[in-house]
C-alpha cells in the first residue's frame, strides 16, 4: 500500500458572469473541451454524465501524448456547488477530491475552489520531505487551475456560455 499525505489547494475567482454561465462550463463537455486541461485545439475529447455517480472525461492530447484526466460526480446542486473526484491515471493511481462553489455576488459571481491532492511519498523520506512534496503538488497545481481559470474567465466574461 503506498504511504500519502494530503494537502488542500483553495483558490478564489470573480467572474463578470452568472453562475449558471460558470456551472455550465465545469459539466458541458463541448464547453468544457474550450478550457478545461488546454485548449480545443489540444483537447480531442471532453465527456459528462452530469448525475451523482456519474462520469466526466477529458482527453488532451499534446506532442504525440494523451492525457486524460477523469473522475466521478459526487455532489450536484446546479448552479452553485459541484464535487467530483480527480485523477490522471497515467501520472499516478491517486484520486483527488474537487469541490467547486459558485455564488452570485452583486453583477458577478464568485467561484471557489478546493482540491485535497493526495502526495504519494517513501516510508523513508523525512517530515522535511514530506512537506517539501505537498509543496511541490500545491504549486503546480495551483499554477496549472490558475492557467486553466484564465482561460474559464475569457469563455464566461465574453458571453461564450449560454446556459441551456
Amino acid at each position: 500500500m503506498a504511504i500519502t499525505s494530503t494537502v488542500t489547494l483553495n483558490l478564489a475567482r470573480r467572474f463578470y458572469a452568472k453562475p449558471e454561465a460558470v456551472f455550465e462550463a465545469w459539466t458541458n463537455p463541448e464547453i468544457m473541451k474550450k478550457w478545461l486541461f488546454t485548449k480545443e485545439l489540444t483537447n480531442k475529447t471532453a465527456k459528462s454524465d452530469l448525475r451523482l455517480g456519474g462520469t466526466w472525461e477529458i482527453v488532451d492530447y499534446r506532442e504525440g501524448t494523451d492525457y486524460r484526466a477523469l473522475g466521478q460526480y459526487a455532489e450536484i446542486s446546479q448552479p452553485n456547488k459541484l464535487v467530483f473526484t480527480f485523477r490522471m491515471p497515467q501520472f499516478s493511481d491517486t484520486e483527488d477530491i474537487v469541490r467547486v462553489f459558485i455564488s452570485p455576488v452583486r453583477d458577478m459571481c464568485e467561484m471557489t475552489f478546493s482540491q485535497e491532492i493526495i502526495v504519494p511519498h517513501e516510508e523513508i523520506w523525512s517530515e522535511e520531505d514530506v512537506e517539501r512534496a505537498k509543496a511541490e503538488y500545491s504549486a503546480q497545481s495551483e499554477e496549472g487551475w490558475g492557467m486553466m481559470f484564465e482561460n474559464l474567465k475569457q469563455l464566461v466574461e465574453t458571453g461564450n456560455v449560454k446556459p441551456e
